[in-house]
C-alpha cells in the first residue's frame, strides 16, 4: 500500500520535522485504480507517538477478477498494522505466516532486523465483486529493538476489548486506553481504537501518553467549539484534558499515540531507521537478492515475484 517516500517532496527525512501540527490534511496517491490518504508523515509532523505513517486504504469497489496485488517487498525498522472495516486481505511473509485478515482483525507484523511480506486478494474471494476499506499504519521501533527479530501476530475482532456507553463503542486495537488493555503486546507505550460516535456523543481522549492524534474516517466533529470533518488528523498537544464531541449524524475516528520517540526516524522506500547507515545496508541486502542466504527471503506461497528496490 505504500510508495516511496523519498520521491515525495512534502515527506520530512531525518532532522527536518517541526515540532506539532494541528490539522494534517492527507495527501492522496492513485497506486494503480485504488486510492491511499496519507497522513502520516507529513511536512508538519513526522510521527503520533510512533506512529509514523498512517494509510487510508479506500474505500475502493472492485469488480470480479480485480484486487489489491502487492507483490513481496522487505521492512526493517517499523511494525505494520492492518485494519480492515470492509473487505478482505491475504498476507503471507517471510516468517511463513498465511493469514486472511477481516473487518475488525488486527495484524500486527514487526519486522525488526528485516522481512518480506505480500498483500494480495487472491483465489476465490477475488472471483466476486468486493469493497475494501481500510488502514495501514506503520509503528517505528524504540532504538533498543531496532534489530529484533521478525515477528508476526494475528487476533481476531471478537477477542479486543470492545468498551460501549454513552452513545459511543470503541474497539481498543492495541496498547492501554480507558482502562482496558488490548491483547496483542506492541514494542513501546502506545494506544490505538476505533470508535464510532452517536450524533452528540462525545469521547475523552486517553490523557496517560503525551503524544494524541484523532483520524476522522466518517462523520464530523467538534473540538473546542471547531468543527472538523472526514479525512483530517487532528494532533493534540501534550497534556490537555479534552474530548471530541460527534457532530449530527455521528463520527468514526481512528485515535492514537503513545510515547515520544526517542528522536526522528530516517525513512527510503519501506525501511524506517535511526541512521542512514542501517538503510544503506538494507539496500544492499535486497538488491543483492540472495533469497536463501541472505538477510532477506520470499514469502512461502508467494515466491515468484518481488517489488525491486528504487533507483534512488
Amino acid at each position: 500500500m505504500s510508495w516511496n517516500p523519498i520521491l515525495d517532496p512534502q515527506i520530512p527525512i531525518g532532522d527536518a520535522v517541526d515540532a506539532i501540527e494541528a490539522v494534517i490534511v492527507p495527501r492522496a496517491r492513485d497506486l494503480g485504480g485504488f486510492e491511499v490518504r496519507r497522513a502520516l508523515p507529513s511536512a508538519a509532523r513526522q510521527m503520533v507517538g510512533p506512529f509514523i505513517f498512517f494509510d487510508q486504504m479506500g474505500p475502493a469497489e472492485f469488480l470480479s477478477g480485480q484486487g489489491i496485488d502487492v507483490r513481496p517487498h522487505p521492512h526493517i525498522g517499523l511494525a505494520t498494522v492492518t485494519y480492515l472495516l470492509k473487505g478482505e486481505m491475504h498476507h503471507r511473509d517471510s516468517l511463513g505466516s498465511d493469514q486472511w485478515i477481516t473487518p475488525g482483525d488486527v495484524n500486527l507484523m514487526t519486522a525488526g532486523i528485516g522481512i518480506t511480506h505480500s498483500e494480495r486478494v487472491d483465489g476465490a474471494v477475488r472471483a466476486t465483486p468486493r469493497s475494501m476499506f481500510g488502514v495501514q499504519t506503520w509503528l517505528a521501533l524504540p532504538l533498543a529493538r531496532e534489530d529484533d527479530p521478525a515477528a508476526f501476530a494475528h487476533v481476531g475482532a471478537a477477542e479486543l476489548p470492545l468498551l460501549e456507553g454513552e452513545g459511543k463503542r470503541v474497539r481498543l486495537i492495541l496498547g492501554d486506553a480507558w482502562g482496558a488493555r488490548a491483547p496483542v503486546a506492541v514494542p513501546s507505550e502506545m494506544f490505538y481504537a476505533d470508535a464510532e460516535l452517536a450524533p452528540g456523543a462525545a469521547l475523552p481522549l486517553p490523557d496517560g501518553q503525551e503524544d494524541r492524534g484523532v483520524y476522522i474516517l466518517q462523520g464530523a466533529v467538534t473540538v473546542s467549539g471547531e468543527r472538523y470533518e472526514a479525512g483530517r488528523m487532528l494532533v493534540f498537544r501534550p497534556g490537555d484534558r479534552l474530548s471530541v464531541r460527534a457532530g449530527a449524524a455521528g463520527a468514526r475516528l481512528l485515535v492514537l499515540g503513545g510515547a515520544t520517540m526517542e528522536g526522528p526516524r530516517h525513512i527510503w522506500w519501506n525501511f524506517v531507521a535511526s541512521s542512514k547507515e542501517r538503510i544503506e545496508a538494507a539496500k544492499e541486502a535486497w538488491r543483492a537478492g540472495d533469497w536463501a542466504h541472505g538477510r532477506f527471503r520470499l514469502p512461502p506461497g508467494d515466491d515468484a515475484e518481488f517489488i525491486p528496490a528504487p533507483d534512488r
